[in-house]
């Protein structure tokens, strides 16, 4: 899309690199990646879902790119009512590999875009997920591996487990920026 002439430009309001990795693997480029800086402080009561898709419309609004295609979006990892939290430490990252050891969990990804007429769509795309049973080699491993860090945040696993939360992510992109018109 970069440098195409009378195509309005596509703006991604993220510092993520796995989000630009998500657009490349269905041939979007951003012309513009303009990381949208929000408090993301979860609210008093705000489950999972509510947080994902605030985020991502709180990073829209906060995206002002006239004329163009703004894509938002952020990923919540819940476990029932409870958020967890982006992993800044190798402690926070034991407690949570720790409570989703032999459970089911939800990631939550919302996605919000503005089209250059200024038509706004936002969505939240649920994923349930079981988490294996962890031996302590393979905490251990994994938190010595460092995969836990940056920025991918709140999602702990980086390998296996992950092939089908990008599928997805990757189909919720395509389909909403077809729908917004890209």
């Amino acid at each position: 899309m970069s440098g195409t002439p009378g195509r309005a430009r596509l703006v991604l309001a993220s510092a993520s690199p796995r989000r630009r990795d998500l657009l490349a693997q269905i041939g979007a480029a951003p012309d513009v990646i303009a990381p949208a800086d929000i408090d993301e402080t979860e609210r008093p009561g705000e489950t999972p879902r509510a947080l994902a898709l605030r985020l991502a419309q709180d990073k829209l609004a906060a995206a002002r790119h006239d004329g163009a295609y703004v894509l938002a979006s952020d990923t919540v990892v819940g476990a029932g009512r409870r958020i967890l939290p982006k992993t800044e430490t190798r402690e926070e990252a034991e407690a949570c590999l720790r409570l989703l050891s032999g459970r089911n969990h939800r990631v939550f990804t919302g996605v919000a875009v503005r089209a250059p007429d200024g038509r706004e769509a936002s969505k939240v795309v649920e994923t349930r997920i079981t988490f294996k049973r962890l031996s302590e080699e393979e905490i251990a491993s994994y938190l010595e591996s460092g995969e836990w860090r940056g920025g991918q945040g709140r999602r702990l696993w980086r390998a296996r487990p992950r092939r089908r939360l990008c599928d997805q992510d990757d189909r919720l992109l395509y389909r909403r920026g077809r729908s917004a018109g890209l």
